[in-house]
């Protein structure tokens, strides 16, 4: 690849974007049609070109990167943020292996998902499909744009990413990549498609695109979420917040459950999957607090506990009813000592966002009720919160987590982008 050349960011009022977005969809849309009949071998050859061509030249996407970490402080990203925009040859190359393992899972489109025949001698069958076209809008992670194109692609969609100005050179970068090999391999280039311009005003357009358009899948801040599912006009994958719980039980391994918060909380303390609350019951706070604080407040964590939290924890500060319902995507935790576990469901009844809850212990008894009590997207048992996540869950990539309970929910992987049709064959039987 050449040399990369910073972009002009398009954000001129002048533009008629509603006819821009019509052609990008109408684009999309006939792109969606025509891999219907793009063979499953075809589109792992485009994931595994599209890897190589990361791994043999990446300088191109890391000197576009640099334009936009260079000017992240003065969009006011915090650390958080900017260590969710940043690449890193390392990052590109777990980029392309994760394209290798998306080539390597099975292909979705087609698959039987059940069927039978039936007494007049039909045969029945129920088959997946693709959704169609997918609009992506997403935030401050130009990674993402690599997954969610092998994802949708991959599951037979045609997709229309929408990064955000924060990493619009790298998002710009990324997408020639993918193009590039689209074009290569003779499969349809509008298959994928990025919106090249930063100016707001066409989201909107994108969102009333209700006929070309399946659906719209937002991945970022609330603020983006609430415009999104206000203004879309066709079904939306989302969640809101990640406001995630760890709850200690008294009948918890100490050691144990001061690794899984440490891990939960400041392995990547930017992501949705990220703990916001720890939980703990009575009986183990004064063993378990203060060593867990220690081990938190040297990793940088600042604890805002309960009453109870704040004489077992020196420096600790007082939690407001505010804290437990933030999500706070920084080193921050609040904490709160319960009396037992039925008070630690009730507490994230009342203050989960659905996302992901955990619970640390040895009693089987109160694992069980934990995990059919909590209602969320995934519910871990000694393990953290941030193996909520499609590639540990096995889906690979992943395009976000949904919190909702119609369609998908949790990690969307391939088959979580498709619907499916019946398939009916018959020898002439007719309906009496």
């Amino acid at each position: 690849m050449a040399k990369w050349e910073p972009a002009v960011v398009s954000d001129s009022t002048g533009t008629d974007w509603k006819a821009y977005a019509d052609g990008v969809a109408i684009r999309a849309q006939q792109a969606s049609r025509a891999l219907l009949l793009v063979s499953g071998a075809q589109k792992n050859a485009w994931l595994r070109e599209c890897a190589r061509r990361l791994q043999a030249a990446p300088d191109s996407v890391l000197q576009a990167n640099q334009c936009d970490l260079a000017a992240a402080p003065g969009l006011g990203l915090n650390a958080a943020a900017i260590d969710r925009l940043r690449l890193t040859p390392a990052r590109l190359a777990a980029l392309a292996t994760a394209l290798e393992e998306i080539a390597a899972l099975p292909d979705p489109v087609g698959e039987v998902i059940d069927g039978g025949v039936r007494p007049n001698g039909l045969q029945v069958r129920r088959v997946r499909v693709p959704l169609g076209v997918v609009f992506f809008i997403y935030e401050s992670r130009p990674n993402v744009t690599i997954d969610a194109a092998a994802i949708c692609v991959k599951s037979g969609n045609a997709v229309i990413l929408r990064g955000g100005k924060e990493a619009y050179h790298s998002n710009l970068a990324l997408y020639h990549v993918l193009r590039e090999a689209l074009l290569d391999l003779g499969l349809p280039p509008a298959a994928v498609q990025l919106v090249e311009t930063t100016d707001r005003a066409v989201v909107g357009h994108f969102l009333a695109q209700s006929g070309r358009i399946s659906v719209t899948i937002p991945r970022g801040g609330k603020g983006l979420i609430e415009r999104v599912v206000a203004e879309a006009r066709m079904p939306v994958i989302k969640h809101f917040d990640g406001i995630c719980h760890v709850y200690v039980d008294r009948a918890a391994d100490l050691a144990m459950a001061r690794q899984i918060i440490l891990n939960a909380k400041c392995q990547r303390p930017g992501v949705c999957n990220a703990a916001e609350t720890l939980l703990v019951h009575r009986e183990i706070a004064p063993a378990f607090l203060p060593l867990a604080a220690v081990e938190l407040q040297a990793a940088g964590v600042e604890l805002r506990g309960c009453a109870q939290t704040q004489t077992l924890v020196p420096g600790c500060r007082a939690a407001t009813g505010a804290d437990f319902h933030t999500e706070y995507l920084d080193l921050i935790l609040s904490v709160r000592i319960v009396a037992d576990l039925a008070e630690a469901i009730e507490h994230i009844a009342t203050h989960s966002s659905q996302h992901t809850e955990a619970i640390v212990t040895a009693d089987l008894a109160a694992a069980r009720q934990f995990v059919m009590s909590v209602d969320s997207s995934a519910v871990m048992v000694n393990a953290s919160t941030r193996f909520n996540d499609g590639g540990e869950l096995g889906l690979g990539a992943e395009i976000g987590i949904s919190t909702d309970k119609l369609h998908a929910r949790g990690p969307c992987g391939l088959r979580e982008l498709t619907s499916y049709k019946y398939i009916v064959e018959g020898t002439g039987q007719v309906r009496g």
